[in-house]
């Protein structure tokens, strides 16, 4: 070999070598999101949790990073998947309420509205949603279908996902009937054991080749408290003290959105959460089995603060965390989410990130490593560079959501400062109340009076975020 020759061959070995570096490091990885039903912030055992036990979960948080300043969407299920799915707050996404149409759903999420799963659908990813879904009744524009989702198998209706043994669940547009849970009469088919073992399906049937978006909004540990009667249940019975629930009973008379009785809450409860971390655990089997964990980002958090209907008892179990309020709330209780990140070679195990970050982010982090754009504007910032540790995060000049019920609620978080604005709607002038987060995580002490230029700061700032909705419009009776 001449030296020209030589000189020829090291330039196109190490341009190959290069080129394959590159194609490696940039392979456009699977992507599981995985959202909890009214789980807090302190109900996992990475965020501190004592009495129930989540292996799986803290597994997954603890080869990947947690996230201790994430927030949701706002504080109820509709709106907040709607700020998921449209990276957009709650002053711009489309749904803003928990509104409920005949004969079966919530409003749904407009045609105009482009989703996560459309985007990557669009750049060439396999879909599929196992879960609670709520942003429009089957054959609507809001039907998951329809907004870029080659699968669906679960509850349209978020009111029916109250009940754990209903009468149907839907296969895209076909309506699956439970015969076992006819009339409500009997408890023999389980929803979400249903609905995890179509979502195994799903990754059981990828071979690597094209890459995935799984979403998996499952309905645990939402009211109510009911759990099969296995190895879960029954570790917890007699564990806790007991006040029994009187509920709405399984049988003729039931309805259809009520919640069963429960003579021990606490440990169907626990059993409840302990149930979906062994899903999260059998998904991370699953991926591992198939060979695809390394090149898959698994995400896990909550869709809003822990409830306190059907006998559940977030005080008894810390689940806020020491965070003032619950669902509804826009405290930081309400809000503020457990939540972990996992890609194995990416992302360096144990990391911990401050990042302060929200649902509205999720659409520009997946489709950066999607390698797409959106091609809507977005209220979210991606961060990718928190999840693999390389460049510069960009910050948020600020986040802000807004609730639709109880006289309308706001807030905003600005660095270590938060405002909170009740009995918001129809008052873009009343009072805002100014917690300093850096000092009082608990927001006890609202010190508005002390720092009044920062409080009516952060007042403009609701103003200017809240764009009125005709079909949300920012009144007390907006959604129940």
């Amino acid at each position: 070999m001449t030296k020209k020759y030589f000189w020829l061959f090291l330039f196109l070995t190490g341009l190959f070598q290069a080129t394959l570096s590159f194609a490696q490091n940039t392979k456009r990885p699977n992507i599981i999101f995985i959202l909890a039903d009214d789980l807090g912030y302190g109900d996992v055992g990475f965020n501190g949790q004592k009495l129930i036990h989540t292996p799986n979960i803290d597994r997954l948080a603890r080869e990947g990073v947690q996230f201790s300043q994430f927030y949701a969407g706002t504080s109820v299920c509709a709106p907040s998947r709607s700020s998921l799915m449209s990276g957009k707050h709650t002053g711009h996404t489309y749904i803003r309420g928990n509104k409920g149409v005949d004969p079966e759903g919530q409003e749904p999420i407009a045609d105009s509205v482009v989703t996560i799963a459309e985007i990557l659908k669009k750049a060439g990813y396999a879909t599929g949603a196992f879960g609670k879904w709520g942003l429009g009744p089957v054959g609507s524009y809001g039907d998951p279908n329809k907004q870029g989702f080659d699968q669906f198998y679960g509850y349209n209706c978020q009111s029916l996902a109250h009940r754990y043994y209903p009468d149907h669940l839907w296969e895209n547009q076909k309506k699956v009937v439970l015969e076992a849970n006819q009339d409500l009469l009997y408890n023999k088919e389980y929803a979400p054991d249903l609905i995890q073992k179509k979502a195994l399906e799903f990754v059981d049937s990828k071979d690597g080749k094209q890459p995935f978006f799984l979403f998996l909004p499952y309905i645990l540990p939402h009211a109510e408290l009911i759990v099969p009667e296995d190895s879960i249940f029954q570790y917890y019975k007699g564990k806790f003290e007991e006040q029994p629930y009187k509920g709405a009973d399984y049988g003729p008379n039931a309805t259809n959105g009520g919640y069963a009785s429960q003579q021990y809450p606490h440990a169907a409860f626990a059993a409840m959460v302990t149930r979906l971390d062994l899903y999260v655990g059998q998904i991370l089997d699953k991926l591992k089995e198939k060979g695809l964990d390394k090149n898959t980002l698994v995400i896990f958090t909550s869709d809003n603060g822990p409830h306190i209907e059907g006998g559940a008892d977030p005080v008894f179990f810390h689940s806020s965390a020491g965070f003032k309020g619950v669902k509804r709330d826009l405290y930081e209780g309400g809000i503020r989410e457990p939540f972990a990140a996992r890609w194995p070679g990416v992302i360096k195990p144990g990391t911990k990130n401050d990042y302060i970050g929200a649902f509205w982010d999720i659409l520009p982090t997946f489709a950066e490593l999607a390698g797409a754009k959106p091609s809507t504007k977005t209220d979210g910032i991606s961060f990718v560079p928190s999840i693999t540790g390389k460049n510069v995060q960009k910050k948020h000049d600020y986040l802000y959501w807004e609730f639709h019920e109880q006289g309308g609620r706001q807030a905003v978080r600005q660095g270590k400062w938060k405002g909170v604005r009740l009995k918001a709607a129809g008052h873009p002038n009343a009072s805002v109340e100014l917690y300093d987060l850096s000092k009082d995580v608990g927001e006890h002490i609202n010190i508005a009076d002390k720092f009044p230029a920062k409080a009516k700061e952060l007042g403009q700032i609701m103003n200017r975020s809240h764009v009125e909705s005709a079909i949300f419009p920012f009144v007390s009776q907006a959604g129940k």
